[in-house]
């Protein structure tokens, strides 16, 4: 990862904790919901930044719609601000396993197969926590694997969040039910400095991106 990301970055990560509550695998509490990752996906960079209590802890090359952003049911476009992952799918499922309606084909594809452009390896199912996503959820916004990993780092997706197979089984382990997903208009990235860098932790999920 080059760079550090930037205090207003963080500060939409909402990384405050509950210090009191004990937590299991994935960062998940007592009550089942991941609290300590955070990603944020930046439409302008093509990137996804994972966030774990507070600290840097992954880049990954993504895709966002190539309709640009937007909530609108019919529209395709990516909405921005705060969701959460509201159901994982896929779990152990080889690596390039297609899906069609959630539910596992039986086939399996390689990176770049031609001519082909299913939903791969795992699905994140993202809900909608403002006004301005509050379709996400019925409108099937995913983060998901796709067989197109050549077109990941510029915008490819029909509203979608889309991860390289190998990147995103990599995300779905390491994050739980409930965790943060920040999608911004801006860099996740500022640049490099002599100092340290800051981490906001103040909870301010109305920020906008």
């Amino acid at each position: 990862m080059t760079g550090f990301p930037s205090p207003r970055v963080l500060l939409l990560a909402s990384l405050s904790l509950l210090a009191s509550f004990s937590f299991t695998g994935c960062g998940t509490s007592t009550f089942g919901k991941d609290t300590r990752n955070k990603m944020i996906v930046s439409v302008s960079d093509q990137k996804m930044l994972l966030v774990r209590d507070g600290n840097p802890v992954k880049t990954y090359k993504i895709s966002t719609s190539k309709f640009g952003v937007g909530d609108r049911p019919g529209s395709n476009c990516t909405p921005l601000g705060r969701m959460q992952v509201a159901k994982k799918i896929g779990d152990d499922a080889p690596i390039g396993s297609v899906f069609k309606s959630r539910r596992r084909t039986g086939e399996v594809l390689k990176p770049n197969a031609p001519g082909r452009d299913p939903v791969v390896t795992r699905i994140l199912w993202l809900s909608g926590t403002e006004s301005r996503n509050r379709n996400a959820y019925r409108r099937t916004i995913y983060i998901h694997g796709t067989p197109e990993e050549r077109r990941l780092g510029a915008p490819a997706s029909y509203g979608c969040i889309r991860m390289g197979s190998r990147d995103v089984a990599d995300l779905y382990n390491r994050i739980g039910y409930g965790a943060d997903v920040f999608v911004i208009r801006g860099s996740i990235q500022s640049k490099k400095s002599s100092q340290s860098s800051v981490f906001i932790t103040k909870n301010s999920p109305n920020q906008r991106g």
